[in-house]
């Protein structure tokens, strides 16, 4: 990426100056010859950072700064000012310049200086782009995922919500299954009724039979009044069963009665309940292999699977990391009322190598960890939890000396692309560009061959 640089001097031999300086790291400059001149280029958009003198005639260099920020928030701003004028230089700090500069100036401390400016508006515009798209690519409510493997999913939520099978959704823990159901539920004719969940593996057989379908008074010890179940509460709508490969069966023969003749008992009574439930399981159990041990009854099983949407782990979809981080940071930035500009390239590239066996809970749980560690406004290696950290290892890439800058980035740019096997989503992701930027410049390299 090529960035723009914006000079506002009414010094003619400091612009020009400066702008030869700049062009010759690699960037291009636009110069103006006063305050208002450089507000107009600011306006047409395009700059990336704005190098202005603090004292010119008619409009200054803080009045120059002050519309920056508050116009144009994020472009970082550099002050250039004589040595009487330093007091006004740290005003304008506080007022929101990047940096200032004394005349005359130090070319190598103002190129170092620009240098960092447009590394940090860099992750601010990666991070912009990524919450535009995690809000133009956000589906149902809080399910985050723009992969192949995901699109597959929201197109069988699509598709199901709207009837009255039963679902059974699979997956292993930690990869958002109660988002598919809660998915399926918002999206029925159902929604007006509240969704009824029931974690089957957190009772025991007894509890959970009269969790249920109730109880009438006086039906064991301690049943001192009637008491609806869960099959009765989600009457005209969903029952969510969780963990549904943990129950026991005379629990499993009571259920497929209800799926089969939608009709119950409570326990103790003798008055039959007619329902209209439209059933909802999961599991993170391979419920076939628990049929053939025996644990499971097979005609349960595919009264339960009549729609069978299966959640992939996260390793199995990582080009959905970048927007997961998005969405993690937000929400925990702002938690603990912390500005994160983003996460650095070797703390993307850790991200990406970790299997995340706890998929998206522990990916949530280690970007949480990653804020509260952090001391700046980026996410680096060191903050992430020891886990990911020390199973990172760096891809080394080596750049010849004595090649220019466009040469080293298209190294670096065909030797990630290469490490990724031609996975154009995870390189643009790894080097922190837009998915656009990269394919501009591939197709800049096809020219020049």
């Amino acid at each position: 990426m090529k960035f723009n640089i914006l000079i506002i001097d009414d010094e003619k031999n400091i612009r020009e100056g400066l702008s030869e300086s700049l062009e010759l790291e690699g960037y291009n400059t636009f110069l103006a010859e006063n305050g208002k001149e450089g507000l107009e280029r600011i306006a047409k958009g395009d700059i990336d950072l704005v190098i202005t003198d603090l004292r010119m005639p008619e409009i200054s260099g803080e009045e120059v700064l002050a519309q920056v920020t508050t116009e144009s928030p994020g472009l970082p701003v550099i002050v250039l000012t004589g040595h009487g004028s330093i007091d006004n230089a740290v005003e304008a700090m506080r007022n929101g310049a990047y940096d200032f500069l004394t005349k005359p100036l130090n070319l190598d401390r103002l190129t170092l200086i620009v240098k960092r400016a447009l590394q940090r508006r860099e992750l601010i515009l990666e991070q912009r782009e990524l919450q535009a798209e995690l809000k133009s690519k956000k589906t149902f409510e809080n399910i985050i995922g723009t992969s192949n493997e995901m699109q597959k999913v929201f197109q069988m939520i699509k598709k199901v919500a709207p009837s009255k099978s039963s679902v059974l959704v699979t997956g292993e823990s930690g990869v958002g299954k109660e988002l598919v159901v809660n998915a399926i539920h918002d999206l029925s004719p159902r929604s007006k009724n509240r969704l009824i969940s029931v974690n089957c593996s957190a009772l025991s057989k007894d509890l959970l039979e009269s969790e249920l379908f109730g109880h009438e008074k006086g039906s064991f010890t301690g049943a001192q009044g009637m008491r609806r179940g869960r099959f009765e509460l989600a009457h005209e709508s969903t029952l969510f069963l969780d963990e549904i490969g943990e129950i026991d069966q005379n629990i499993q023969v009571k259920i497929l009665r209800v799926l089969q003749e939608k009709q119950f008992e409570r326990v103790g009574g003798e008055r039959t309940i007619d329902v209209d439930v439209r059933v909802i399981a999961a599991t993170n159990r391979d419920l076939e292999k628990e049929i053939e041990k025996g644990n499971f009854r097979e005609d349960l099983y595919y009264r339960l699977n009549v729609v069978h949407i299966h959640i992939p782990p996260l390793r199995e979809r990582k080009d959905d990391i970048p927007l997961l981080v998005s969405a993690f940071l937000q929400e925990f930035a702002k938690e603990n009322g912390k500005k994160i500009d983003g996460i650095d390239v070797n703390a993307r590239a850790a991200l990406y190598k970790f299997d995340w066996p706890g998929n998206i809970r522990q990916l949530r749980n280690s970007i949480e960890s990653a804020v509260v560690m952090c001391d700046g406004n980026v996410i680096t290696l060191d903050d992430l939890p020891p886990s990911i950290r020390n199973t990172h290892e760096v891809d080394t890439i080596k750049v010849p000396a004595g090649i220019t800058i466009q040469e080293a980035e298209k190294i670096i740019i065909m030797q990630n692309l290469a490490i990724q096997k031609g996975n154009k989503s995870k390189t643009a992701n790894i080097l922190g560009i837009g998915r656009k930027t990269l394919h501009r410049k591939l197709e800049e390299y096809k020219e020049k061959n």
